[in-house]
């Protein structure tokens, strides 16, 4: 989002058309992709990854998304999808979807306001059939009540002005879900109104979609369906791309030292290299001593050499930041002399030594080490940065000792707090404050897996939601994301670039710039014969 262009999202009547491509496209044909593990369900709602976004997201709509043919996620280039239109009210608290006519659930059945009312009853857990894990229930703490005024019109109410709720909707975390479907069926299998219907997952070995052909989008989608090979070795899934038994990698799969080896094996690859808005980050459950010291969560954040993991892992294509995505790419991420004064962002030496002194002041040194799992998810994008992790702790008295976690247990585990340190990455869908803030630093929010809570700064949180002046926000948003530094909330090791490749024969694929959770519809790709 730029700033103070909100007001373009909050016109009094917003209808926009669904994007109009070149008549040259081909039908016909499945992409085939391999997948990094098995997703830990089906069910985008109930679920943190996109181990479950990027396969199933095809399976459903929104009621808004993000134009899949621009490369920026912002409200300038949202446009309408369950929905045709939207307003606001003159308060800018009710905000008002007319929807489409016509629309069926792939089991028949046909969708109405109803399901848009039921979804946010299920995520706000207002509805009597209830959710396994609810993630994001805290991006919705604005949201008074959804009402269904007619069969085609749907209202949201909010409790206060909010200018990133359309941001929110149009994420790929935002399907909406049918009413008649269980929550456990949609874990397994899943029910949209999306371009390709779900057909089977074969635990450790494949996933596989097939064209919904009664798609109510005309012409779309393009290919017959999109079908996923499971593997879990990197090195291996990566051969099998150069080697083209794949037409398509996993979302960021390809880290910036394998880029250079997809280069030179398989040339004529295309591959999108771009900020991930996914940070490497330290979590620590403050509930566990000796982590309910302030003196060792504040030595260790002190202790990390960022600059050490960004060269080592990203080959330097990587930023230092706070919560929110560093510029240019993010819109409001901290300038440098704002998070210079963040623990851990100084001389390295004299910060070691800080770090040294807070330890021996918890009762640690050279003759008392802290022994301690560090706990990570068992794929190697969260393994290589938790090996220079413990490396790098030792030099403050702290023996680690790596806890690969199973990739479909992982969430789970730290969400309920089963861990004492963590090297954990932190996917954002949204580039926007609502979203970052809400999710992983708001108190009692299940995404919050340090337990962090300071009332003060969430009542800042709904300030900075609430204000139509961006500029204005923007130094608020710096201000709170400065203080969750100095609070050592979840500190931040770095903001990384990688990549997505794909065969040439792939067309109509537009990667984000700033995000990585709503590029996955498919229902816009083609494949060149």
């Amino acid at each position: 989002m730029q700033p103070k262009t909100w007001l373009a999202g909050l016109a009094v009547v917003a209808t926009l058309a669904v994007p109009v491509f070149a008549a040259a496209q081909q039908a016909g044909g499945t992409l085939k992709l391999y997948h990094r593990g098995n997703p830990p369900s089906g069910s985008i709602h109930e679920e943190a990854t996109y181990s479950t976004t990027m396969p199933y997201q095809s399976v459903f709509n929104n009621l808004v998304v993000f134009n899949s043919q621009k490369d920026v996620e912002s409200i300038e280039n949202i446009v309408p999808d369950l929905a045709t239109s939207w307003s606001w009210d003159s308060t800018k608290t009710k905000l008002t979807f007319k929807l489409r006519e016509g629309v069926k659930w792939h089991d028949g059945k046909p969708f109405t306001a109803k399901d848009v009312q039921c979804t946010f009853d299920l995520l706000q857990g207002k509805s009597k059939a209830k959710l396994r894990k609810n993630p994001r229930k805290s991006w919705y703490w604005n949201l008074q009540k959804v009402t269904a005024d007619n069969d085609y019109q749907a209202t949201m109410h909010l409790g206060q002005p909010q200018p990133a709720m359309l941001a929110l909707l149009a994420s790929g975390y935002t399907p909406i879900y049918p009413c008649h479907v269980s929550p456990k069926t949609m874990r397994t299998n899943p029910i949209g109104t999306g371009p390709f219907k779900f057909v089977e997952l074969k635990q450790n070995e494949s996933i596989k979609f097939v064209k919904n052909e009664d798609y109510w989008k005309p012409g779309r989608p393009y290919l017959d369906g999109h079908d996923w090979t499971i593997i879990k070795s990197r090195a291996t899934r990566v051969l099998g791309f150069i080697a083209k038994e794949f037409d398509f990698t996993f979302a960021n799969d390809i880290s910036i030292p394998l880029l250079k080896d997809v280069n030179e094996k398989y040339s004529e690859a295309v591959c999108h290299t771009a900020p991930t808005n996914i940070s490497l980050n330290l979590i620590v459950n403050r509930e566990k001593p000796p982590f309910d010291n302030a003196d060792v969560r504040l030595a260790m954040a002190t202790a990390l050499d960022r600059d050490a993991f960004i060269k080592i892992l990203f080959q330097g294509e990587g930023q230092k930041g706070g919560a929110m995505l560093p510029p240019p790419s993010g819109t409001w991420g901290m300038p440098d002399n704002v998070l210079a004064k963040a623990a851990g962002y100084g001389d390295k030496a004299v910060d070691v030594k800080k770090a040294q002194d807070l330890m021996k002041k918890a009762g640690y040194g050279p003759d008392n080490r802290l022994a301690v799992k560090v706990s990570t998810r068992n794929i190697a994008t969260y393994r290589d940065p938790a090996v220079i992790l413990i490396d790098q702790l030792k030099s403050i008295y702290i023996d680690g000792e790596l806890e690969p976690i199973e990739t479909s247990n992982w969430h789970a585990k730290v969400a309920r707090k089963d861990y004492s340190v963590g090297m954990n990455l932190t996917g954002i869908a949204v580039d926007d404050p609502d979203v970052t803030f809400f999710e992983n630093y708001a108190c009692g929010s299940q995404r919050n897996y340090t337990g962090y809570c300071n009332k003060e700064l969430q009542e800042l949180f709904m300030k900075q939601s609430s204000m139509i002046d961006q500029e204005a926000r923007k130094k608020l948003v710096w201000e709170i994301d400065a203080k969750l530094q100095l609070d050592v909330a979840r500190p931040m090791i770095a903001h990384y670039n990688a990549a997505t490749c794909h065969a040439p024969k792939v067309k109509g694929f537009v990667r984000k710039k700033n995000g990585s959770y709503s590029d996955w519809r498919f229902e816009d790709i083609w494949l060149q014969q």
